[in-house]
């Protein structure tokens, strides 16, 4: 019997998961694996029933369109509806049944906290699950002020309400206030998605630029901030951040802390 997780999202193909879960378990000895299935969201419901009937399936991390319409076929005995509102990781509990949880506000936070964002601005672009997972994270650094760039803007005052956040919300296309923190929490960017049009110079000298898309690792906002000399956050440091706590609950053992420097050459090649 061979132990097995999965990532699943629509597309799909761009996830780095499997490179980074299947060398932690090179690393560890471990016999196991780690696949990426495109699951389109009518077929959501029909996945987790035929993987809960799969005794070598550990769980899987969940990304785009599903993380919130995940919350529907799982147990959430986190009460993550209540709070951040979206999963990206499902696994198996003690007895059998698949828990939902979120990993993306503590992959998130842990490159910016030892950034002093207690009473700063914050500007987070976009509204969706990976934005619930940043407010969050930013709600419990004791953010001043967070500045939301939406399409909607109805659902992303929703979304501050919710999260108890003193901001506003302002159109993508609007020009940035000064902040501390830029965070792009939107596909924006990504391979296969839209640009992100927008100009970086009203930000202050030591603000910090942070794009949660890791396809491509250098977007185009990465490569204007250091045009600029302004310290950028990539994706892949919340991708592994997050992919580390969802593999110690997948196979039950943390991922070595040692071959950082290894993972990441791996991730660019």
């Amino acid at each position: 019997m061979t132990n097995y997780a999965e990532v699943i999202g629509h597309p799909i193909s761009h996830s780095k998961s499997p490179l980074i879960h299947r060398f932690w378990l090179s690393q560890l000895g471990l016999v196991g694996d780690y696949q990426a299935q495109d699951i389109a969201p009518e077929f959501l419901e029909g996945y987790f029933r035929e993987r809960a009937s799969d005794p070598e399936w550990r769980g899987c991390n969940v990304t785009i369109p599903h993380k919130i319409a995940a919350l529907d076929h799982v147990m959430d005995v986190g009460d993550i509806r209540s709070s951040i509102g979206a999963i990206n990781t499902v696994f198996r509990g003690e007895n059998g049944q698949l828990i939902g949880t979120n990993t993306d506000a503590g992959g998130f936070y842990g490159p910016i906290a030892d950034l002093p964002l207690a009473g700063e601005t914050a500007v987070v672009i976009g509204a969706g699950g990976a934005s619930r997972a940043v407010l969050f994270a930013l709600g419990q650094a004791d953010i001043g002020e967070v500045v939301l760039l939406a399409r909607n803007g109805l659902k992303a005052a929703g979304l501050l309400s919710h999260f108890g956040l003193k901001g506003r919300v302002l159109p993508m296309n609007a020009r940035l206030p000064e902040s501390t923190l830029l965070v792009n929490a939107s596909p924006l960017g990504m391979k296969g998605h839209e640009p992100l049009e927008i100009d970086l110079s009203p930000l202050p000298e030591h603000a910090v630029v942070y794009d949660l898309v890791y396809a491509p690792i250098e977007t185009a906002l990465l490569k204007q901030a250091r045009k600029r000399d302004l310290e950028v956050v990539d994706g892949l440091e919340m991708l592994v951040g997050q992919a580390a706590i969802a593999f110690e609950l997948f196979f039950g053992v943390a991922p070595p802390d040692d071959v950082e420097n290894e993972l990441r050459e791996l991730l660019l090649k």
